[in-house]
């Protein structure tokens, strides 16, 4: 298809085309003819033809109603019919992989003339790889199924095989062995944390929270339980079709009757006659990625106390849809057991000490929901400085209002300070034993997701007054703002509630209090 010629205009000339049938704008130096346009207008005919507006250059009243990515589309470029002699375009849409310049809109170690000491060279190639990965691959189909609720496109989940991103969101371990990992960037044995933390915060980058679980939020959660205590024969059937996206797993702990409180889950596991089979019967509720999942690391009562046991979808089981204050993609589900007959080898652990499978696997899953909230703070913060430097109000860009700078200041100090604690913690995992973080980081990263998901909420709070009745309406200039105020709780209560986990915080550091300690 050929590509339409662009004719130069002056500024004079645009003037000219200033009536309602014959009605020219400029918009970064683009002319576009609006003269058949005008009548399906979103919003109404009256804005297009005022003095400030017909043939002039309409860049700033534009941007304070739109967002750039109206003129990308394909019915609205037809309206471009030249350019401004002498003058280039400035303003462009998100380039895959660059790194934004806004300030405060990366975290430091990516900022241009910063330093850090926690990321390598390789860390950095990783990241580049990984933001052209996430801006080619995800993003759109972010936005679609966050909107359309379907499962995250197949398509999607077969190129982040391809490189073995579904095995390296599982971090580091034995797991990776042999793997080619992002086409070679990174060894197996060097992968460490930051790697796994920089995919977490590219993915979360999307601005799509109900997408992000969708991505296969489940595995991240259910497969460490069989990684680390499933038999060899259960692991060598089950993980290879799971790390290559062709089979899903979930997490099923959480109950109607029991959510922070583990020790109070009502699902049972009896065993068969023959003492071959457990047989299951209970419900679980919210979990993440059930519609869609073919296996279910499952946390029952049995007579000596909690045992976890991976249930395959078969005859009684079944899932039904939850919907949730974001997208059904995340596979949100209540599940139902009944009757459920399960081989005793699909046993995780031992029988009866399913609570250390379970408490095993929260700091890994708290980590990673640290990971993507402050980036999704970050991603607030970058939104809100355009709009407030773009905004007019009360004849005045919104940024020179001080009210708003000290919204912004509150923000970017809250969206630093838990990046900070966050590369800290990640740096003590990096060197530290399995059995070393359990014993000296469980209180830190309760502390940390505590911190973090009350900073959040609070971003998104002061994010809402900044943009107003935008930052309530679902699509336009205010929908990340919007979409982010609306999920911000997920991260407050997956994992451990806000209130809960500080407790925890405090209750690890009286372990380690000395008895000696006196005022």
């Amino acid at each position: 298809m050929a590509t339409k010629e662009l004719k130069e205009f002056t500024i004079e000339e645009v003037a000219q085309h200033n009536t309602p049938d014959d009605l020219w704008v400029v918009i970064d130096a683009k002319v576009f003819n609006l003269s058949r346009f005008k009548d399906l207008h979103p919003g109404g005919i009256s804005v297009l033809t005022t003095d400030e507006v017909a043939g002039q250059d309409a860049t700033e009243a534009f941007y304070g109603l739109h967002r750039h990515e109206i003129l990308e589309r394909p019915q609205y470029q037809r309206l471009q019919i030249g350019t401004i002699k002498d003058q280039q375009s400035v303003i462009h849409s998100r380039i895959a992989g660059e790194i934004s310049d806004v300030p405060y809109a990366e975290p430091t170690w990516l900022s241009p003339g910063y330093h850090s000491p926690y990321y390598t060279e390789n860390h950095r190639k990783f990241q580049k790889a990984m933001r052209l990965f996430s801006d080619e691959v995800l993003y759109e189909d972010a936005q679609a199924r966050e909107e359309d609720g379907k499962r995250p496109s197949q398509s999607v989940f077969d190129k982040m095989a391809a490189v073995n991103l579904h095995a390296m969101r599982m971090g580091p371990g034995k797991h990776l062995k042999g793997l080619t990992l992002m086409n070679g960037l990174v060894k197996p044995e060097e992968f460490d944390y930051f790697h796994e933390l920089i995919i977490t915060q590219e993915i979360a980058r999307c601005g799509a929270r109900g997408y992000g679980d969708g991505l296969l939020g489940g595995k991240v959660i259910g497969l460490p339980p069989v990684l680390n205590f499933g038999s060899e024969e259960l692991k060598a059937r089950v993980v290879p079709e799971v790390l290559a996206g062709k089979k899903f797993i979930c997490l099923a702990i959480s109950e109607a009757q029991a959510g922070s409180d583990v020790m109070g889950l009502q699902t049972t596991a009896v065993k068969s006659e023959d003492g071959k089979e457990w047989i299951i019967n209970g419900t679980k509720k919210w979990i993440t990625n059930a519609t869609f999942a073919d296996y279910f690391t499952v946390g029952c009562k049995t007579d000596d106390g909690l045992t976890v046991i991976l249930v395959e979808r078969r005859p009684g089981v079944e899932t039904r849809q939850i919907k949730t204050s974001y997208s059904t993609t995340a596979g949100t589900a209540y599940i139902t057991f009944d009757n459920v007959r399960v081989p005793v080898g699909n046993t995780l652990g031992q029988e009866g000490g399913g609570i250390f499978v379970i408490l095993s696997n929260f700091n890994h899953e708290r980590w990673v929901m640290c990971c993507g909230s402050a980036r999704g703070q970050r991603l607030v913060v970058e939104e809100c400085l355009k709009w407030a430097t773009q905004r007019k109000a009360f004849g005045k860009p919104l940024i020179s209002q001080a009210v708003i700078r000290s919204k912004l200041a509150a923000m970017i100090a809250r969206t630093e300070s838990v990046q900070s604690w966050l590369e800290n913690i990640t740096y003590q995992m990096c060197h530290m034993t399995y059995k070393q973080q359990a014993q000296k980081l469980a209180g830190q990263i309760a502390f940390l997701k505590s911190y973090s998901t009350r900073s959040a909420q609070e971003t998104a709070k002061d994010a809402v007054q900044i943009f107003g009745g935008r930052g309530i309406t679902r699509t336009g200039m205010g929908k990340f703002i919007e979409h982010y105020h609306r999920t911000v709780t997920f991260d407050a209560l997956l994992g451990g509630a806000e209130d809960v986990l500080a407790d925890l915080g405090v209750r690890q550091a009286m372990r380690a209090m000395p008895k000696n300690a006196r005022l």
